[in-house]
């Protein structure tokens, strides 16, 4: 499976009293993760899946392991892997670290869905192909 990575400032808006991400801002860091791996990774960026392909990529399953604090102004590397990927969802593993620190993993589960429907939907050759790393390269 490809693996793709991306940063996040952590920024004012992230930190609590103490002065340290809270953490559901880390879940908002996670989707604009997600949102880089569709549009740079995948080729389909979030306008594209919704508005014209008229598909959506919800979270469906979400765990998370916190294992150091990051502190306002701390840049995050993150690394997103996709571990499965099935007929219409796939798993993926999101790692947030800052200067080799591991800060958070999370595993996510998102599933292709059908807007108008509200149904699952098989993903579409082409981004199947990116996510697995089968895509034919362009010359």
């Amino acid at each position: 499976m490809t693996r793709f990575t991306t940063t996040a400032l952590v920024r004012f808006a992230h930190v609590d009293a103490a002065g340290i991400v809270f953490y559901p801002r880390y879940f908002e860091m996670l989707n604009g993760a997600v949102e880089d791996w569709c549009a740079q990774g995948l080729g389909a960026d979030f306008r594209a899946l919704h508005d014209i392909r008229g598909i959506g990529v919800p979270t469906v399953g979400l765990e998370a392991e916190f294992h150091s604090p990051s502190r306002l102004g701390d840049m995050l590397d993150i690394a997103l892997v996709p571990l499965h990927v099935g007929r219409s969802s796939c798993r993926l593993e999101l790692t947030f670290s800052c200067g080799g620190e591991t800060r958070l993993i999370a595993r996510v589960t998102l599933v292709c869905t059908d807007l108008a429907a509200m149904r699952s939907t098989p993903w579409p050759d082409d981004i199947r192909a990116r996510m697995t790393g089968t895509a034919p390269v362009a010359a």
